[in-house]
């Protein structure tokens, strides 16, 4: 089986050592740049499985990075895991507003990296047909192709976004708290915050455009698909 390809884009040589290191040493092959420009290059060359960016960058920052990338019908689907010093809910709440799949604020343990990149590289994998085409009025959603068609068109979501929808649209009416939500797309225990949750409904939300009020919001309690449509 080919090794899954990982880009470091940090301009911290200690740090790029550190995630180099554990990561080449669970089987995954790993490539390395420490500025946003050659995080770009580099990515548009090799098509890498994942992104691990840094925020803080010389010259072409990450947020920036990682908007051009999700930006970019041949670049949008490559995760993108933020790692970075700046730990403010608002700089983390930004990121995965551009796109970014996850994030691991510095310092980090080696093990939380290694499980986010598995996590990451699991979600982006072709899933079998097992689960049932839902479909809603003008919403279908076929969970084995991963892929989402609106009055007939396709949606580009990203991976949370997906199954964020996915979630509620499979039982129309129920009512689910950001943390069924967190614990459903992302795993037990994962640490993001209630309003990073609400970001990712917004930017559904906006991509469903006159189909926005499908997702209902729920005050002090959550959302819900409604089962009316």
């Amino acid at each position: 089986m080919a090794k899954e390809n990982i880009l470091v884009v940090e301009d911290e040589e200690d740090i790029q050592e550190l995630i180099s290191y554990n990561l080449n040493r669970e089987g995954y092959s790993t490539i390395c740049v420490g500025t946003g420009e050659e995080g770009l290059e580099k990515i548009r060359q090799i098509m890498p499985d994942l992104v691990l960016l840094d925020l803080m960058l010389p010259g072409l920052d990450g947020l920036r990075v990682c908007k051009i990338l999700k930006n970019d019908s041949k670049t949008a689907h490559i995760p993108i895991i933020m790692v970075t010093a700046k730990g403010e809910e608002a700089d983390i709440v930004a990121g995965l507003e551009m796109g970014a799949e996850d994030y691991i604020p510095k310092p980090f343990s080696t093990k939380v990296l290694v499980a986010r990149v598995r996590s990451a590289l699991r979600r982006g994998e072709p899933q079998e047909d097992t689960e049932k085409v839902i479909k809603r009025k003008d919403l279908v959603i076929n969970p084995g192709r991963h892929e989402v068609l609106l009055r007939g068109s396709p949606l580009t979501l990203t991976f949370s976004e997906f199954e964020i929808l996915r979630l509620l649209a499979k039982r129309p009416g129920w009512v689910y708290t950001r943390n069924q939500i967190v614990n459903d797309v992302k795993g037990d225990d994962y640490p993001v915050t209630e309003r990073a949750i609400d970001v990712q409904i917004v930017g559904l939300r906006k991509k469903m455009g006159k189909c926005c009020d499908y997702i209902e919001t729920i005050r002090g309690v959550g959302y819900r698909f409604r089962d009316d449509i």
